[in-house]
């Protein structure tokens, strides 16, 4: 009897599209919060069926069971800027064990480097779903690593299967001098971590300052008791390019203070 590969894996898609969401939802509490995230970026996949064919056959796994033992045909890959933030994101999933995953397994590919160079922390989840009304406990693999080491291991990924893994020695010992490397950057950036951080946050309270003046221009321009609207704009343009941030603080006090005045 043939599977049908596209109804087979209709549940990863979806479990990969719902742990996707629930990710950046994270990111986007911490953003709400004015707090940094250690979550940079979500991405997710579902294994091609020719990739789930070949691993079964490398694994000697009978192909009607291959869906039920590969750890990693969905797959979710959590991308931080830091190797701390990782810690972090790991912590944030062990909180949610047992409430809206299991987690069946974690590898710490970090600590314990793998023989090519690779690098990152693996967690294998069950994430329960109901399909068309029945309850099913559906595998996936978190792969949570820093933005050098995804880098790293996308180069190594393609490399690997346009030799058909079979990569040359010689490009061997470059990738895992390239490992070294990256992770050596991973390790000063963190030392600068605290700088960086300040950056950032002083970067996101200058946009969110900017919305704030733009939102309040547009409630002047939409009051008919207000003359001489497009000053209110040439003179933000003026401070914007400036870059004086005290100043557009000041503007903004003024504007709102103005909106209060008339009743906005």
């Amino acid at each position: 009897m043939l599977l049908d590969w596209k109804l087979a894996l209709l549940p990863y898609e979806q479990a990969v599209d719902e742990l996707v969401i629930k990710f950046k939802g994270i990111r986007r509490e911490y953003q709400v919060a004015n707090l940094i995230s250690p979550i940079e970026e979500v991405t997710g996949r579902v294994k091609t069926v020719a990739s789930i064919i070949e691993k079964a056959n490398r694994r000697n796994i009978p192909l009607d069971k291959a869906l039920y033992t590969l750890e990693d045909i969905a797959g979710i890959r959590i991308i931080c800027r830091f190797v701390d933030d990782i810690q972090e994101v790991i912590n944030l999933i062990r909180k949610r064990d047992g409430a809206d995953l299991e987690i069946i397994e974690e590898e710490d590919y970090i600590t314990n480097t793998k023989n090519s160079g690779y690098r990152s922390y693996h967690i294998t989840i069950n994430y329960p779903m109901f399909i068309q009304g029945e309850y099913k406990k559906i595998k996936c693999e978190l792969q949570i690593r820093t933005l050098a080491m995804n880098f790293w291991a996308t180069i190594e990924h393609s490399l690997r299967y346009k030799f058909d893994r079979n990569v040359p020695s010689e490009i061997k010992n470059r990738l895992k001098v390239c490992a070294e490397a990256a992770y050596k950057l991973d390790e000063e950036m963190d030392k600068i971590k605290d700088e960086l951080m300040e950056s950032q946050q002083f970067m996101e309270s200058r946009e969110q300052l900017i919305n704030r003046i733009i939102h309040n221009i547009h409630n002047l321009y939409n009051n008919s008791h207000i003359e001489n609207k497009n000053e209110y704009n040439y003179q933000f343009i003026k401070l914007y390019q400036e870059g004086n941030v005290e100043k557009l603080k000041q503007y903004n006090t003024e504007l709102e203070a103005l909106l209060e005045e008339i009743g906005e």
